[in-house]
């Protein structure tokens, strides 16, 4: 089992550096972290009473993994979910918070488990995803990981302005499938062509 400080490093390395993009809702953003946590989290680096874009510049990598340890994993109990769930769980919520948890919760639902979707994991999702992962908990963490590919097409195909996460400039699979890919077996990775063919409504 990869140790969780282990999996959030990965994040960190994954998510980079300083980056203010407009089309991002997320806002000003270092190694995953945008301002809105560290406006939450009340993380005002430079003393100045504020917490702006001076102060995700200074947040350091190791803060970085500490904060999404403590608020992106243990927090929301993705612990408490089967362990091979913990990777991608893990990484999707800090990529976009409880839709994380809402996207397992409609997996499950799908599969014939009675959970609400409220993006919380509480006793019923863990014990739905707990019989989910038995016998086979490598099959639960790819349809978790082709479910969150598809939550991001959806999502794409609703916000063109976000359809560059999504596909590359030269029209190959951008950071957002790359990511989900990442956490799936490779004879569920969309080969060139199946890519083109879901995206070609985009053009």
């Amino acid at each position: 089992m990869r140790k969780i400080r282990q999996i959030a490093e990965e994040i960190v390395m994954r998510e980079g550096g300083f980056v203010d993009d407009p089309d991002d809702p997320g806002g000003a953003t270092k190694y995953g972290v945008t301002i809105h946590t560290m406006r939450r989290l009340g993380l005002d680096l430079d003393g100045d009473g504020l917490v702006g874009a001076a102060d995700v510049r200074a947040l350091s990598r190791t803060q970085a993994v500490e904060i999404f340890e403590a608020h992106y994993f243990r927090r929301p109990r993705i612990s408490d979910l089967p362990e091979c769930l913990h990777a991608s769980v893990f990484d999707m919520y800090v990529n976009a918070g409880a839709q994380a948890v809402r996207i397992l919760q409609h997996l499950l639902r799908e599969m014939g488990f009675e959970v609400v979707v409220d993006g919380a994991i509480g006793p019923q999702t863990v014990a739905a995803a707990v019989l989910a992962a038995d016998p086979d908990p490598v099959a639960l963490r790819d349809a978790y990981g082709v479910a969150r590919r598809n939550y991001y097409f959806r999502l794409a195909d609703r916000r063109p302005s976000s359809r560059k996460y999504a596909r590359t400039r030269a029209g190959g699979k951008g950071g957002w499938i790359r990511r989900a890919e990442a956490f799936l077996s490779p004879r569920y990775h969309m080969d060139a062509r199946a890519f083109a063919r879901r995206v070609a409504a985009w053009d």
